[in-house]
């Protein structure tokens, strides 16, 4: 039996694939590669096609014994929901709706979902717990959100169990060296940091040093991407022992400020990374840090890779050997 990896051929979702290889897995890819990359899937079966061609996927359920899916597919600019709902509405809501009427038709029965906190919009408390209100303040959020309501319902008509994962910045690249993040644009502040060292660009913009945190720049969480692909693992296993639909969080608990990521890439690169300050972006709140304590406690998820230069060091290192990216883009 195989578990299906939608996305994964993009950072995340390589990343969750080459863990279920490690664990002895058979795994199948489908991924569109408008983002992701064939040089990122370590292995498995590779489909290159969309989760809205019913064509395309019938093969895919049809050639393989599917036991779970982790869904990853998906747009995820939040800047872009919001100049265009319609490709976000359409790729992330219609595709998974596509998606669960197939496992519904072929009797797959339990999906692990790459969620966002983005879903809670401004944060109630810190850290954000599962339990606090969800009111997005952006389209991408807003898809995500409704992505997790279908699957409820899904679940209520069909039985379809789902754990759906809500967390904010993945960073940090596979201890093989193999494979690392690479977004055409760029938008994550880790590889934009290392872009300086790297030699394409001058600088790096912080955006607003007067929020009120210790050192006046925002506070976000920072969780090694291999970590979390560890967490869509479990949550296969959570389904696969019979465990029931669930939402949870995955966090760092505390979180790291701009000034921090930053001054802990200039000690990993040994670069002075300029850094110039310029007028906060309307909308980003001071604080966002997600509470993952649920997830260890019943998932028994125990990140290994919590230091921030740990995580910078492994994105470093991927980086300064693919300094262009997987550099496949057609």
């Amino acid at each position: 039996m195989a578990i299906m990896v939608t996305g994964g051929a993009g950072y995340i979702g390589s990343h969750t694939v080459a863990e279920l290889l490690a664990r002895g897995e058979e795994v199948v890819v489908v991924d569109n590669l408008y983002q992701g990359h064939k040089a990122a899937v370590l292995g498995g079966k590779l489909y290159v096609g969309d989760l809205r061609d019913g064509e395309f996927m019938d093969t895919v359920f049809r050639e393989n014994e599917i036991d779970a899916i982790i869904h990853f597919a998906a747009n995820s600019l939040v800047g872009e929901s919001m100049t265009n709902p319609a490709k976000y509405y359409h790729n992330n809501v219609y595709g998974t709706l596509c998606l669960l009427e197939k496992m519904n038709q072929y009797g797959v029965k339990r999906i692990v979902f790459s969620s966002t906190a983005a879903t809670y919009g401004e944060p109630e408390n810190v850290p954000i717990l599962e339990s606090d209100r969800t009111l997005p303040t952006n389209a991408y959020g807003e898809t995500k959100l409704a992505m997790e309501k279908m699957m409820r319902w899904f679940d209520t008509a069909h039985g379809i169990k789902y754990v759906s994962l809500r967390y904010f910045n993945a960073a940090g690249a596979h201890e093989s060296g193999k494979i690392g993040e690479d977004h055409l644009p760029e938008t994550h502040l880790v590889p934009l940091i290392l872009q300086v060292p790297l030699g394409q660009r001058a600088h790096i913009s912080v955006f607003g040093d007067d929020y009120p945190t210790e050192d006046g720049t925002c506070i976000r969480d920072y969780i090694h991407v291999s970590d979390l692909a560890d967490a869509h693992v479990l949550a296969v296993e959570k389904l696969r022992h019979g465990g029931d639909s669930d939402i949870f969080n995955l966090g760092n608990g505390t979180g790291y400020s701009v000034k921090q990521v930053i001054d802990a890439a200039r000690k990993v690169t040994g670069h002075a990374i300029p850094a110039v300050m310029e007028p906060r972006r309307a909308g980003d709140p001071a604080v966002l840090v997600a509470s993952s304590e649920r997830a260890r406690v019943e998932l028994g998820w125990k990140p290994s890779r919590t230091s921030l230069e740990q995580i910078i060091e492994s994105a470093w290192a991927w980086h300064k050997h693919n300094p262009k990216g997987y550099n496949d883009r057609t």
